[in-house]
């Protein structure tokens, strides 16, 4: 009983937080909206006995990621965003995949046969450190590079546009300076 009061509880924090960030205009405090999501997230794990999975959450997730999502937000100055649409059907776009979310949503409800599980029960360490970390370092080497040579190129790729907006504003400056110099 405590446990279902302890999870509603929590669910309700991670709904809150997650309409939180859809919803704010200011992007810094949408990304503090989404590092309180991803710490209640790991609380979730944590009831559910696996915390190694709770403290890679808040580390790697609330921690390195959100660092680095604050930085570039900071970096390009993006803190408020547009009330426009960039592109005219993206609320359509948004709209069909919501309807598609919650259908999914509701076939899983209320067609229990189709949770069922397809996969064997795994093993006890299934889930340890020195497992967990022989397939990260393993079979999923791969996908571990790719992603932080992914994280490494859109980091460039903030720092090359901004400097790109920097130079601009710098030149308008300078020509300005110029003009009040010889006016």
């Amino acid at each position: 009983m405590l446990e279902t009061i302890l999870f509603v509880v929590i669910a309700i924090v991670i709904i809150g937080t997650a309409l939180g960030m859809l919803l704010s205009r200011n992007a810094v405090y949408a990304a503090l909206f989404l590092v309180a999501n991803f710490a209640s997230v790991a609380i979730l794990y944590l009831i559910l006995g696996a915390p190694f999975i709770a403290l890679a959450q808040v580390t790697v997730y609330a921690g390195a990621i959100m660092v680095l999502f604050l930085f570039v937000i900071m970096l390009l100055g993006g803190e408020r965003i547009s009330g426009k649409p960039v592109f005219p059907y993206q609320r359509w776009v948004a709209v069909v995949i919501g309807v598609v979310f919650l259908a999914e949503v509701a076939m899983f409800i209320l067609a229990p046969n189709l949770n069922a599980p397809i996969m064997q029960t795994p093993s006890a360490d299934f889930a340890s450190p020195q497992a967990l970390g022989m397939m990260l370092f393993t079979e999923y080497s791969l996908p571990f590079e790719i992603t932080s040579v992914i994280l490494l190129a859109a980091l460039i790729g903030a720092i090359v546009l901004t400097r790109g907006e920097q130079r601009s504003i710098r030149e308008e400056l300078r020509k300005i300076g110029k003009k009040r110099q010889e006016g």
